[in-house]
């Protein structure tokens, strides 16, 4: 539901140390310093994937230019760096500087002397192998394969694993663009296993009947651990269990067992002696959106352990470090932490080691350290300041880049806190540095809805362009999202669009209150959840002014038969449509779409698995029919979130023409 997001370590950047004012907390109240904006045709660097050696020598990482207004980078490169200078090399790649040839996956040898990478075969949906030295010379093809390979990783005897899909007819994950639908729905989909190179083929270590979403190795050769679950990748992650994965055992064997349908798991990290799996646990709408409690379990055989037990935070990744103590990453309000949580054993209380208010991994939640360095390599990045690649322990960062040098976006950011019914809510709001008497705010949802709305520098994008035009922008982090523990994030269980809008209500309020924005000239948009919050709004109130829906969903009853993931949904609304469809009901848009009369746009990926294109094309229909003022557009072959720049481009242009004309 939401698009993906990856790890960064950051050096700690506090906004200010805030003031109370009644019910509304200004975290920072002093403005974010303003930085030069770069000229218009410079583009974000970003950094996909980032890989520290062994012995804390270099850094590898996947990195390239954002289209404008995107994320995903439509020319990639493999970049190794000198820890020491933070000298780069670039490796040649074989297929060229072209559209999807994309390295991925790159992944050192334990004696850091060589680099193992998967690379896309541009126009397919397969891969290839290679191995590079330390230096970028002597590039070496080791395999071929008709399927995706991805999550390379060695294990301490040098052997290579990775995930591995056979006949791929798409790209792994649900919000990448799904196949067309069309044959026998009812044939089985191709399973992602475990597969180990040896003598220039994959031998497979996972059965054929489970798609294993991660894994990790277990020392001494005795196998792996993953979480995976049987049949379709994209739908069944909502019922993944822990499994130990041995090669001399063609059965895998339970290690952990969700406790009920809202647990999800994640994150499957074995201690360093091999004794004790380490994994995160909660309600998660996304495969890939991690959050939640940490638990251990012994790798042996035993009772799980919550290490977390009443956490007003939620952690997103973990690792053990190189004295064999647990390291999370926590997402605790407004803030970004790790914490050491002891040795792995018993519940204790987190020791934060360190704090920012700043972005500490936005895409891809995966924390890997260096031993015996306990160094980290990672992406950082805020809302007015760029991505680098920093690196150091938890305690104390430093640079490594410098390739956005120069750009950044002129903004007032504050840190919002407003009471809500019984919770104490956060959101973010960004002013342009300078207003002028009172300016139109946009709302922006996050996606999920577990997920959390966190510092990300959006470059030329739709945020620094509503800025650069006027507008205020205000990002809620309302119940169901990360970021205050587990009952916070259960709390919008079969209860979508009501206490989850009156915390966004509420939150705007305490914009109003806070800054000089015009609370006639509200605007309000988001993708995925956020599309369907954005759907549902304009149903419930006049407030808004102007809608723009990404993705979003209309009708939960149809939704439930169209898209390709339902059993997300059962945690939520407690039962399928067809048990329970009252549920659904009350929570659809489109059975009170005769109280709207917000304009609204709306658009969507061709090919999108999670919020499939009829939904959209539903709320459209109806507000034509209504003559609401409307517009739609589907955009050709893009999945969930677009990709192409061209579309993302267009998208941005149309979303800013839209509160242009009825905001300004």
């Amino acid at each position: 539901m939401n698009i993906r997001r990856k790890i960064a370590c950051a050096c700690v950047r506090n906004l200010a140390t805030g003031t109370m004012m009644g019910t509304l907390l200004i975290a920072g109240g002093r403005f974010a310093k303003a930085i030069e904006t770069a000229p218009p045709e410079k583009l974000v660097h970003r950094f996909l994937r980032v890989e520290i050696s062994p012995n804390a020598t270099f850094v590898a990482s996947v990195e390239g230019d954002s289209p404008p207004g995107g994320y995903y980078p439509a020319l990639r490169e493999l970049v190794i760096r000198r820890v020491r200078d933070g000298a780069a090399t670039r490796v040649a790649l074989p297929c060229g500087h072209v559209p999807q040839c994309w390295p991925d996956s790159p992944t050192w040898t334990p004696d850091a002397k060589r680099l193992s990478f998967a690379l896309r075969v541009p126009g397919s949906h397969s891969r290839s192998l290679y191995t590079v030295a330390s230096d970028g010379s002597g590039l070496t093809k080791v395999l071929d394969f008709n399927g995706t390979i991805g999550e390379l990783r060695y294990g301490a005897d040098g052997r290579l694993a990775m995930l591995a899909t056979a006949d791929a007819t798409k790209e792994v994950g649900a919000t990448e663009a799904g196949a067309p639908i069309a044959g026998d729905l009812d044939e089985g989909t191709p399973e992602q296993r475990i597969a180990v190179v040896e003598n220039g083929s994959l031998h497979w270590v996972s059965p054929p009947e489970l798609y294993v979403y991660e894994y990790d190795w277990r020392p001494a050769g005795k196998g792996f651990v993953g979480t995976a679950s049987p049949g379709n990748g994209d739908n069944n992650w909502w019922t993944a269990k822990l499994y130990a994965f041995s090669e001399k055992e063609s059965s895998p064997r339970e290690l952990y067992v969700p406790k009920h349908i809202r647990q999800q798991i994640a994150a499957p990290t074995v201690s360093r002696d091999g004794q004790t799996v380490a994994f995160i646990a909660g309600i998660m709408s996304d495969f890939g959106s991690t959050g939640g409690d940490v638990y251990t379990v012994p790798l042996d055989g035993g009772v799980a352990v919550n290490m977390t037990p009443g956490l007003r935070a939620s952690a997103t990744a973990l690792t053990w470090r190189c004295d064999g103590r647990l390291l999370a990453k926590l997402l605790k309000g407004d803030k970004t932490q790790f914490a050491d949580l002891g040795l792995g054993q018993r519940a204790e209380d987190p020791r934060v080691l360190g704090s920012t208010t700043d972005s500490v991994g936005t895409r891809a939640e995966e924390m890997r350290l260096a031993c015996p360095s306990g160094l980290i390599a990672a992406e950082h990045e805020s809302f007015t300041e760029p991505p680098e690649i920093e690196i150091g322990t938890p305690e104390r960062w430093r640079n490594l880049t410098a390739e956005n040098a120069g750009m950044g976006i002129k903004a007032q950011v504050r840190s919002i806190w407003w009471r809500s019914d019984e919770f104490f809510v956060q959101g973010w709001l960004m002013l342009p540095e300078h207003t002028d008497g009172k300016i139109p705010m946009v709302t922006i949802v996050h996606g999920g809805p577990a997920a959390a709305a966190v510092p990300g520098f959006s470059g030329p994008g739709l945020v620094a362009t509503l800025l650069a035009n006027g507008y205020a922008v205000f990002r809620p982090n309302p119940r169901g999202s990360y970021g205050q523990g587990e009952l916070f994030t259960l709390a919008n269980v079969r209860d979508f669009g009501h206490g989850d809008l009156r915390d966004i209500l509420a939150g705007i309020d305490a914009a109003v209150t806070a800054a000089p924005i015009d609370a006639t000239r509200l605007g309000i948009t988001g993708g995925s959840y956020g599309g369907f919050m954005t759907m549902w709004a304009v149903t419930q109130t006049d407030r808004f002014k102007a809608a723009v829906a990404a993705a979003g969903i209309s009708n939960w009853l149809s939704y439930y038969g169209q898209n390709g993931i339902d059993a997300w949904m059962l945690p939520y609304f407690g039962a399928s449509a067809y048990e329970d469809p009252a549920v659904y009901a009350q929570s659809s848009a489109i059975n009170f779409i005769r109280n709207v009369r917000t304009p609204t746009f709306a658009y969507v990926g061709e090919r999108d698995i999670e919020c499939p294109a009829p939904q959209t094309q539903e709320f459209w229909h109806a507000l034509k029919a209504l003559n609401v003022p409307t517009s739609i557009m589907i955009y050709p072959g893009e999945g969930h979130g677009l990709r192409d720049p061209e579309h993302v481009a267009d998208a941005t242009r149309r979303t800013l023409n839209w509160f242009d004309r009825y905001l300004k």
